[in-house]
This record gives C-alpha cells, sequence and structure tokens, in this order.
C-alpha cells in the first residue's frame, strides 16, 4: 500500500533549519489526556534529519517526538542496554542537534530496547552534554590530524560494528611481533 505523508507541523527555528513532522495513513500522532483532563496531541516524526552547525553534526533520528512545543528524541536499540553509555551519548548529540534547528532546550530523550520493549529515560544533563561534547570534539581532532588510535582490544570491542575493520586483536599481535623482532 503507497501512503503520501501530509505535513501535520512545522517547526521553524531561529538558524534557518526546520523539522517537518508528518502523517500518513499510519499512526503519526496520538491524542493523550493530561491531568487536567485537557486533550493534547502527541505527534511523531520518524527517520528525521538532523544537523549541528555548531558541533559539525548531521544524523538522522529514528523518532523524535513533539507535543506542546517540546521535542524529545527516541533511540531504538535491537539489544539490552549495554555497560558503556554510547547509547546515551547518541541520543544527547541528538538533542544538541535539536537544540540549536528549534531554539529550545532539551532536557530529556528516551532508548528503546528492543530486547526488553522498555524506553529508558536519559537526563541530558550538564555532565553528559560535557561528555558527548568532549567525544565530539575527540573525533575532530581525530579527523583533522589523520592520525588514527591504536586499536586496543578490550570487553567493550565483542559489540562494535566495526570490529571487523578494526582488528584489535590482529594488531596487537602485529605490535607483540615487533616487539620480538
Amino acid at each position: 500500500m503507497l501512503t503520501v505523508p501530509t505535513v501535520v507541523g512545522e517547526c521553524l527555528s531561529p538558524g534557518n533549519f526546520s523539522i517537518i513532522v508528518t502523517r500518513s495513513r499510519e499512526q503519526a500522532y496520538t491524542n493523550e489526556f493530561t491531568p487536567s483532563g485537557r486533550e493534547t496531541a502527541r505527534k511523531y516524526g520518524r527517520a528525521i534529519w538532523l544537523k549541528s552547525d555548531n558541533y559539525r553534526l548531521i544524523g538522522k533520528a529514528d523518532l523524535i517526538e513533539s507535543q506542546d512545543g517540546e521535542f524529545i528524541p527516541v533511540e531504538y536499540k535491537r539489544g539490552s542496554k549495554g555497560e558503556w553509555d554510547n547509547d546515551e551519548l547518541q541520543v544527547c548529540a541528538q538533542a544538541l542537534c535539536l537544540e540549536e534547528m528549534t531554539g529550545k532546550r532539551l532536557d530529556t530523550g528516551y532508548i528503546y530496547y528492543a530486547s526488553s520493549h522498555q524506553r529508558q529515560p536519559v537526563a541530558i544533563d550538564l555532565a553528559l552534554r560535557q561528555r558527548a561534547i568532549a567525544t565530539i570534539r575527540a573525533v575532530e581532532t581525530l579527523i583533522q590530524t589523520g592520525k588514527m588510535p591504536p586499536a586496543v582490544y578490550s570487553p567493550r570491542c565483542k559489540g562494535c560494528s566495526l570490529f571487523d575493520r578494526c582488528l584489535p586483536r590482529l594488531t596487537e599481535k602485529v605490535q607483540r611481533y615487533r616487539e620480538e623482532d
């Protein structure tokens, strides 16, 4: 079935960016009630492009929820929550982009883990922002210098999508071989 999306909301921002939330025949918004009984519409935008000139980021968010002028990034993950904060950093980076695009501060995001069928809240607080910005700056430095960090194997490597390209165990073996010569 072909569905043609229609615009249900647009947010123009001070940075000349716009977020357009569309609705197709599939459910793209729900009606909810506030504690006072007032009905509010929550809009959903899937696969929304995000951009930040300040942090030199561009990417696509899995889901952006909008309600009463507030935006909330939601990231979908196949597995379960891991030991590290990379999922939270990703949501924070999306929040940084949305803040720049809309001129509004975001305090919350979510990660939906498919294995548990649960949404975990992510507080977009100062500490997380600082870690995300430090990570962005470190990647910028790597790109500018062209120097790749040495591949060091750790338990974290098991879940990495770049494991086959990085080859941390092979790098270790080559280094040991060189040291023996």
